[in-house]
């Protein structure tokens, strides 16, 4: 559900060719060596001209009870959630049930400036609603159930960041509204209306409107750092923004359909390709070599997962994984797309290195950049260093050597300096430097 500054994925190199003999072999390497290593827990899944090429899954889904992630295990998928949503708006468009310009205060007119938003702002995050996720008091009842009256309360209380359409800024508020728009128009619940528009007709039989997480139902619960199992949100919070839960062998079932026009017509999937800063409608753009694709990512407690859809090869992959300090996701992405368009790509080696967490203390504070606009904090919980960006979620540091650490999984490498009070961050090319205030 959470979009956190550090995980937009471009994953260029040069011209592409589409493979001709997929090797099963070395990707099979690929993911045994993140089994090894304990740098990935969850399942992916490949396809190539609508034929399923390649799935695989590692690690627990239930640590407890030593339940083995399989390709019937089923994650919390997060704002992916998004995709399916605007798919549903887009066919109460077709419907006649909605236009892409109806006002936001024909259904909730409490919210600032809903004379001004129209639905299709809200889909493409330009509203200028405030993000309640963002906010710290969200971690006061994120696990607790809420109603539709008391989260529109919230998002009312919250306010508008920036006068509607004058800027790209990601909002769950907005899906969340846009939920209950599809509610009221269709006179069906969420949940419903995507079984009715989507998983039925589709045949997504591992895609639902989750609920409480149940193992029994190959259901994966998610874990953090040591393998402590993750607090759950309650479902009734982010319900079209991220409270979807499936597994990759769907997903790509979903995304076959949906940029093969067997979701929506023309009109429509045009409409939702349409990108104004980087996104379009429940769609973000996505790079790879030369060719571009659009797909989603998402995250939940600490949960994650990614698909992407591209036309050449008619290709769409995802994964989903349930622990928040394995090996990136992006760089997982790059591997399965190198393997479909024969491009190299190498088998990660790991390294370990011991940091003496008495030398953590040298390292906490809040640091800043003239070239970044955000503060980022540096903290310890005496086990392992964190770091947070303002507004963002926390993440967990991996010591690689002596004052370097990573967060493989957004591909941040950090160095510190801690006679300057500096660090360096480097992240996708970008090769920033902080210092302590």
């Amino acid at each position: 559900m959470y979009k956190t500054l550090f995980t937009s994925v471009l994953l260029s190199v040069s011209s592409v060719l589409l493979s001709q003999s997929f090797n099963k072999e070395k990707l099979d390497t690929y993911f045994s060596t993140l089994e090894k290593n304990n740098k990935f827990s969850g399942s992916v899944a490949i396809t190539q001209d609508n034929k399923l090429i390649y799935t695989r899954s590692i690690g627990y889904s239930d640590i407890e009870n030593k339940i083995q992630n399989s390709d019937k295990t089923k994650y919390r998928i997060g704002s992916i959630s998004k995709t399916f949503t605007a798919v549903l708006i887009l066919k109460s468009f077709e419907e006649g049930k909605l236009k892409p310009d109806d006002k936001l205060s024909l259904f909730f007119p409490q919210i600032k400036n809903a004379e001004q938003i129209t639905i299709s702002q809200l889909l493409q995050h330009r509203s200028g609603i405030h993000n309640i996720t963002n906010d710290n008091s969200y971690m006061d009842y994120y696990q607790e159930p809420q109603s539709e009256a008391k989260l529109v309360d919230i998002i009312t209380k919250a306010g508008s960041d920036f006068q509607p359409d004058s800027k790209y800024s990601y909002s769950n508020s907005g899906y969340i509204l846009l939920t209950y728009i599809l509610e009221k128009v269709n006179k069906k619940s969420y949940a419903e209306l995507l079984k009715e528009k989507i998983t039925k007709p589709l045949g997504l039989n591992s895609t639902y409107v989750g609920k409480k997480i149940n193992s029994q139902n190959n259901e994966a619960y998610s874990y953090s750092p040591g393998n402590k199992k993750s607090a759950e949100t309650d479902m009734s919070i982010p319900i079209g923004a991220g409270a979807v839960v499936s597994n990759p062998t769907d997903i790509v079932k979903f995304s076959n359909a949906l940029f093969n026009g067997k979701l929506l017509n023309k009109e429509s999937l045009e409409k939702m390709i349409t990108i104004r800063d980087g996104y379009g409608y429940g769609l973000f753009t996505t790079q790879f070599n030369d060719l571009k694709g659009f797909g989603h990512a998402g995250g939940i407690d600490d949960f994650s997962s990614l698909f992407a859809h591209y036309n050449v090869g008619n290709v769409s992959f995802a994964l989903d994984s349930n622990v928040s300090d394995g090996y990136g996701n992006n760089l997982i992405a790059k591997a399965l797309l190198s393997a479909v368009y024969n491009k190299p790509y190498d088998i990660p080696e790991f390294k370990t290195y011991q940091a003496d967490i008495n030398d953590f203390a040298k390292y906490i504070g809040t640091y800043a950049s003239p070239s970044f606009p955000l503060k980022i904090a540096i903290t310890t919980d005496n086990t392992s260093l964190k770091a947070q960006a303002t507004g963002q979620s926390e993440f967990t540091l991996t010591p690689t050597d002596k004052n370097k650490f990573e967060f493989s999984q957004a591909g941040i490498k950090m160095e510190f300096y801690p006679d300057k009070k500096q660090f360096r961050l480097l992240q996708n090319g970008l090769d920033i430097l902080f210092t302590k205030e």
